[in-house]
């Protein structure tokens, strides 16, 4: 674990001190990364965006569900008409009042194997009343009615496609993409929540960078103070130029620069994780960091990491689903093409009529006067450019989501080699660094020594120290490289949330 040791306030110059914030938030990576899952608005977006892809499943599935029709109606018809009786060899007027009323109530349902079926009842009621009038006097010669005013009739038609809109390939391929669609949508969640706590670790390891810069540019300013205060006892009993006071306190006003711009990205650095971490109202004015980066990484071999990441990354899950439905969709293209060919039977039940409904039912119900047709319908466009133009963009789209699934499962195993390497690489450099300073800190110790003695120069001395400031910058920069190098290798692989111990939330 990399700490610098903290610099006592005392040595620190008062007038760079800024005030103390009232609410000082101390934070690990896990609690930032616990929070940032809680609280960030991006993860609540993904997630209200894969419940409005799940919700299209239902929408899609509709196109299965029974329809419950009805259809009710009633008349009141007045006529009249004059025609020749052959009963009675005289022409007579008919005047009557009809009343009619009519039921239909039925049911559909459409099948995923490509068929419909439709039941329908429907009982009639239709009675007239009615008087016979001679036209010559206008006398009443007599009256009529309808003695049996109920009937009915009771369907049922299935009708069953056999090539175009047969199986559910054809017809519930709106389902299946949506399914697909609904699995692609939980898997960019997943991206989303891993891109969320890479990004969280970024930013983390900003402000821990920040937060120590800032202290080791404070550690260089006491040394430059240091060499300042010495410089003065020296040229106060002549043993030292004036001009060499001059020179020091250059060195403590650039030093005095340098603190003031990494105060300025401290408070960046705290800003943004704030903004991040707590979207709402509840920030605190200060976040402090606790944890520092280890030499520690995921401890396979580049192979293996390759083999991982194809079966762990859920970019490549999303991609294979995608190709799945790009397949579905050519598939249910493919069936367009073929001409259109259906099978139908049908059944038609009669009443007699009846001076109430339940002899009608009665009837119905007990098959009295059954009817039956059975039958083929058959249409076919010439020359169908439609079914052949969509067929032929379903095997573009196809083949452009295989080729972009390969491209995809190129570009990770180019992330995670890229990945091992960088990893190597910054795990060197923090030896290296930190190598670096221990001898720059000799260096200095050993100028020093010799500048008491006599045997160099304020110049060298304060280059010393500026050497040494900037292998402590180095050995930090390095650390930080080093913790997000980790961060990449892990998301590379697809491990990110099982190394640092969380489950995606629901």
């Amino acid at each position: 674990m990399f700490r610098f040791p903290m610099i006592p306030a005392l040595l620190v110059c008062p007038a760079l001190l800024a005030q103390a914030p009232t609410n000082v938030k101390s934070l690990s990576l896990q609690e930032a990364i616990k929070i940032s899952l809680e609280n960030n608005l991006q993860v609540e977006i993904a997630k209200e965006s894969r419940a409005a892809t799940v919700a299209s499943i239902f929408i899609t599935q509709g196109a299965f569900d029974w329809t419950l029709l009805g259809n009710a109606s009633t008349s009141r018809q007045v006529s009249a008409t004059t025609q020749f009786s052959s009963n009675t060899g005289i022409l007579q007027r008919t005047e009557a009042t009809s009343w009619k009323r009519n039921l239909t109530v039925g049911v559909q349902k459409p099948f995923e194997w490509g068929g419909t079926l439709q039941v329908n009842y429907n009982p009639v009621y239709s009675y007239s009343h009615g008087t016979l009038i001679s036209p010559s006097t206008g006398a009443e010669i007599g009256t009529f009615n309808t003695p049996y005013p109920y009937t009915g009739t009771v369907s049922a038609t299935y009708t069953q496609s056999l090539l175009k809109g047969f199986g559910r390939d054809a017809t519930a391929v709106n389902v299946i993409v949506a399914k697909k669609n609904s699995e692609a949508a939980n898997y960019q969640y997943q991206i989303a929540i891993i891109n969320l706590v890479a990004s969280t670790e970024s930013q983390y390891w900003d402000l821990v960078f920040a937060e120590r810069n800032l202290d080791n540019a404070k550690v260089a300013l006491v040394l430059a103070q240091k060499q300042l205060n010495e410089n003065k006892i020296r040229v106060e009993v002549g043993t030292l130029a004036p001009i060499e006071v001059t020179s020091a306190e250059a060195a403590v006003a650039q030093q005095e620069q340098i603190i003031i711009a990494a105060e300025a990205q401290l408070q960046n650095a705290n800003d943004a994780l704030i903004r991040a971490l707590y979207p709402n109202a509840g920030r605190p004015d200060r976040l402090e960091p606790i944890d520092a980066p280890t030499l520690s990484h995921i401890q396979v071999d580049e192979s293996s990491a390759e083999k991982m990441a194809i079966d762990r990354r859920v970019e490549l899950k999303v991609a294979k689903l995608s190709k799945e439905s790009a397949s579905a969709l050519r598939v249910a293209a493919e069936n367009r093409t073929k001409p259109q060919l259906d099978a139908f039977v049908a059944y038609n039940g009669l009443a007699d009529n009846y001076a109430g409904l339940g002899s009608v039912n009665s009837d119905l119900s007990g098959s009295r006067f059954p009817g039956y047709s059975v039958g083929l319908a058959f249409s076919f466009p010439i020359p169908n450019r439609t079914a052949r133009g969509v067929l032929a963009q379903a095997h573009a789209n196809e083949r452009s989501s295989e080729l972009s699934l390969k491209d995809q499962e190129l570009g990770i195993l180019l992330q995670v080699r890229q990945a091992f390497r960088n990893v190597d690489a910054s795990e060197k450099g923090v030896e290296a660094a930190r190598k670096t300073r221990e001898f720059r800190e000799k260096d200095l110790d050993a100028e020093q020594k010799k500048f008491e003695n006599g045997m160099s120069t304020n110049f060298l001395v304060l280059s010393k120290q500026k050497d040494l400031d900037t292998a402590r910058s180095a050995e930090l920069q390095a650390q930080i490289t080093y913790a997000k190098s980790v961060t990449a290798q892990e998301q590379a692989v697809g491990n990110l949330m099982e190394a640092r111990g969380f489950e995606y939330p629901q």
